[in-house]
């Protein structure tokens, strides 16, 4: 018997682990909560780094309270220097200070892989980067970031032109390896995503469009795509991945408060 509760007492064999940086949202549709909900949905163990706090409901952000930088630094250090992570994941950052302490964290470990989510602006189109934010992201985060994953209007705003393809070809000239460009916000019948490198596209997938409006869908995306990168898939693999566990977790989607439906990151796989 005591053998059986040694055995059943071992540690399991350790999960892929991500690092998530980004802004609190007390509704759990977006934000650091929904990181967590999706990394741990695809098999990894999530750590956390908060930059910020938000008051927000299901239907937009009301205001954004950026993390003093040196505990955004604080954090980090001191969950790296114990911790060893697969990959890292950025989506609200807060601060250009922020940004420039984040990127120097992530220059310690260029081994890992860097997924950044740009977010600009809530769904509702409420502010979270102004051009200060903007300009330290193109400078210090893109070109130590394995993939960047901005929306249509997040891509224009970024590389400063409207057609996609050019967007792309501006943004991996930052230094990023490779862009997804997501198409929920293009008037297009079905959602289109193209993932380019310095090539072109790498691959383009259609999703059918889902009615209704999600809080959420682009930190899923883009946590998704980190825990599959971190699990060992490559970037074409990881972003087909994660774009299916995006879709499924908005058609399984659910109405929390009187706004956008939140992703169901525990959809039955």
């Amino acid at each position: 018997m005591a053998a059986d509760i040694n055995a059943r007492s071992r540690p399991a064999s350790r999960p892929p682990i991500v690092l998530t940086f980004a802004a609190s949202d007390p509704t759990g549709g977006a934000g650091l909560q929904a990181d967590l909900l999706a990394i741990a949905a695809m098999g990894c163990h999530p750590l956390s780094v908060l930059t910020g706090i938000t008051a927000q409901d299901t239907s937009g952000v009301h205001g954004l309270q950026a993390l003093d930088a040196g505990w955004v630094d604080e954090q980090a250090r001191r969950v790296l220097a114990d911790v060893r992570v697969d990959a890292f994941k950025l989506g609200v950052l807060g601060s250009a200070r922020n940004v420039a302490v984040i990127a120097s964290v992530l220059a310690d470990f260029p081994e890992v892989p860097v997924v950044c989510d740009p977010v600009l602006a809530s769904g509702r189109g409420d502010a979270l980067a102004d051009q200060a934010i903007i300009a330290a992201l193109c400078e210090s985060i893109l070109p130590q970031a394995t993939v960047v994953t901005p929306n249509g209007p997040e891509a224009r705003r970024l590389a400063g032109t409207s057609d996609l393809a050019a967007c792309a070809r501006r943004l991996l000239s930052m230094g990023t390896e490779y862009v997804l460009i997501t198409g929920g916000h293009e008037d297009t019948e079905e959602i289109v995503n193209r993932l380019y490198d310095g090539a072109g596209v790498v691959r383009e997938d259609r999703w059918p469009r889902l009615p209704g409006a999600y809080h959420g869908s682009g930190c899923t995306l883009a946590s998704a795509l980190a825990a599959a990168l971190a699990s060992g898939a490559s970037v074409p693999e990881a972003a087909r991945d994660a774009e299916e566990f995006t879709w499924q977790a908005l058609a399984a989607g659910f109405a929390a408060g009187r706004g956008q439906l939140i992703p169901n990151r525990f959809f039955e796989q």
